[in-house]
């Protein structure tokens, strides 16, 4: 059965572009403030995987927290 839970997503290279008064040369500005997608898994490891796949950390995305929702 698949459960829902919530990911809490930022960019780390984008946070650092604005700090230093530039911007990312792929993503926009909102990626430097957190953005909560809903994720559908069997389990919170399998939510983990599923979104460490989609927003990898070698293109400087930080999965701040992932959790269930009712």
């Amino acid at each position: 059965m698949q459960l829902k839970f919530e990911a809490a997503i930022y960019n780390e290279e984008v946070l650092a572009a604005l700090q230093e008064g530039e911007h990312h040369k792929d993503l926009s500005d909102s990626w430097a403030d957190t953005h909560y997608f809903d994720v559908y898994a069997v389990s919170i490891e399998q939510a983990w995987e599923k979104m460490r796949r989609k927003y990898s950390a070698d293109r400087g995305f930080v999965i701040k927290a992932i959790e269930a929702i009712d």
